[in-house]
């Protein structure tokens, strides 16, 4: 299981041993959505801090941080809403919702903003991606 908040960071907690396991350190401000893989071997983030970051979270990650990436372009502003994350199905793209009206949609492997879609009238809160 894990969590984060208002303290900038994100624990990984083991529900059997009810301790935490590993904390994941670098957002800069309040984590507002996580995000687990299809795969369930890594993290999605979006903070306050304008970035989504990808964590790897195996249990034996070769990372000494766990972060692998961190994706800028979704925004959040005075509002300060719970802005979520997510996966595509096929793992190769994130997308998160942003402030800025639009929903960002980032290719996992290069970390590329591949598209930025808008029309909205307000805050993109949450995103999801269709299967196909």
């Amino acid at each position: 299981m894990f969590f984060g908040g208002v303290d900038n960071t994100i624990r990984g907690l083991n529900l059997k041993k009810r301790q935490i396991e590993y904390t994941l350190v670098g957002h800069m401000d309040t984590i507002t959505g996580l995000s687990l893989s299809p795969c369930g071997t890594r993290l999605l983030s979006n903070a306050m801090d304008n970035t989504v970051r990808l964590w790897d979270i195996q249990p034996y990650s070769t990372s000494p941080t766990r972060e692998l990436s961190v994706f800028l372009g979704a925004t959040h502003n005075v509002e300060r809403n719970l802005l979520r994350c997510g996966w595509s199905h096929d793992m190769k793209l994130v997308s998160a919702g942003s402030a800025d009206r639009t929903t960002n949609i980032w290719e996992v492997e290069t970390g590329v903003l591949k598209h930025r879609l808008g029309g909205h009238t307000g805050s993109v809160n949450e995103t999801a991606m269709h299967p196909g």
